[in-house]
């Protein structure tokens, strides 16, 4: 499958784990010598700004998939996340493809009917701009029409769980977190990519958030 792919801290992982499974990946990021030396991935230099220039990369391809992120301490995170996915998002849509897989965040998974996950008093004040604009942005795929979309929201101990360890095993839900026998919502960045490559291949949540755990 010919996957344009923007890459990242999680983007990375799922690169990798796209790579192994023998996918031909085009490789968007701001640095691209981190896409050199796999065989089937071509690295392209990626500007948010330039819709009519991602949607002539990004054409040809059978799905995109985007976790994108400015930086979780970019003062302008919430302004520049949203703009840059409603780019990407309108050039994904200028390309021709249609299939396009977000990654989003935590926070806007629900623990009750009401309350989300960047509603609670632990929920990290230093990142709650970014998680805000990924909830907002989730608000606004929900009304895209035109494009087969998903958005992933990962386990809330994503960065805090088995870190570096792929172990293949997760469960899957839809606007709750997951948790393992002990309550907690763990998945490691590894076995994060394992769920995205495994969604390329199947498409189970067309026009859906999901989300994984142990």
């Amino acid at each position: 499958m010919k996957v344009a792919l923007n890459t990242g801290f999680v983007g990375s992982a799922i690169l990798k784990e796209l790579a192994d499974r023998n996918h031909s990946i085009k490789a968007f990021s701001r640095s691209i010598a981190s896409d050199v030396g796999y065989r089937n991935v071509v690295g392209v230099a990626l500007d948010v700004n330039d819709i009519d220039a991602l949607a002539a990369d990004l054409k040809g391809a059978d799905i995109v998939v985007s976790a994108y992120n400015p930086g979780w301490t970019n003062p302008n995170i919430y302004e520049e996340f949203l703009q840059g996915y409603q780019n990407i998002q309108a050039a994904v849509k200028k390309s021709g493809v249609k299939r396009f897989i977000v990654i989003g965040g935590a926070g806007s998974l629900y623990l009750d009917d009401t309350t989300q996950v960047i509603d609670t008093p632990q929920f990290p004040e230093e990142i709650k701009p970014g998680a805000l604009a990924a909830n907002e942005y989730l608000n606004m795929l929900q009304n895209e029409t035109e494009l087969d979309w998903e958005l992933f929201s990962p386990a809330i101990e994503m960065h805090q769980g088995t870190s570096g360890k792929r172990t293949g095993k997760y469960r899957l839900g839809l606007d709750h977190p997951v948790v393992d026998k002990e309550g907690r919502s763990v998945l490691s960045v590894e076995d994060v990519a394992v769920v995205i490559a495994d969604e390329v291949e199947k498409q189970n949540f067309t026009r859906r958030r999901f989300t994984a755990g142990y």
